[in-house]
This record gives structure tokens, sequence and C-alpha cells, in this order.
């Protein structure tokens, strides 16, 4: 089992920075693919970026240059560092992990991003 709390969100203006923590609790983390998904009003879920056990990381093309996942695996904690932050990233951000071996999937309950123009 492993839980994910998600910290770091809020209120920012256009071109601004926000980081996300994800700290995970419960399990051996360093062996999980950590992501950050998030769903905007009235649309479906979507992936943001992630990172593998490894620290091997992908993005996807609407966050790419901007958007950057990390990880401490001392902390137990995934990090998404978010800069030149456009209206259309305002949307509530969810923490997710995974592994291969493990059935389940887990996300943590959700943080606000808000992006005024």
């Amino acid at each position: 089992q492993v839980q994910l709390v998600e910290s770091g969100g809020g209120l920012v203006q256009t071109g601004g920075s926000l980081r996300l923590s994800c700290a995970a609790s419960g399990s051996i983390f360093n062996i999980y693919a950590g992501a950050w998904y998030r769903q905007a009003p009235g649309k479906q879920r979507e992936w943001v970026a992630r990172i593998t056990s490894g620290g091997n990381t992908n993005c996807a093309d609407s966050v790419k240059g901007r958007f950057t996942i990390s990880r401490n695996n001392a902390k137990n904690t995934v990090y998404l560092q978010m800069n030149s932050l456009k209206p259309e990233d305002t949307a509530v951000y969810y923490c997710n992990a995974a592994r291969v071996g493990d059935p389940l999937t887990y996300w943590g309950q959700g943080i606000q991003v808000t992006v005024s123009s």
C-alpha cells in the first residue's frame, strides 16, 4: 500500500511558478514510478509527466520545456516544478504511483492550481 499526499498548489499569475510535492508513505516508494496528472473543469483527467524508479522522465507536449518532474527517494517525494504557467494549466493536479508487480495504482487526493490571466 502507498499513501500519497500532494502539497504546494495555489493561485499564481500567468508566467509565474509553483512547485508541487507528492509525499509517499506506506511502502518502498523508490521502486515505484511516480507521475502527475491533471483535470480541468469539464475535461477528462490527462497525464502530465512521469518519472521511473530509475529517474528517467518524460512529459506531455503541452508542458514540455515548462514543467519538470523529479524525485528525492530519501524523502519519498516526487516533485513537479511548473514554470511559465498559463491559464490553461489551471486544474486539479493528482499524484500517481505504480509499479510492475503491484496490481494497484495509487492516487493522491488532488490539489488545486489556478493560474490567473
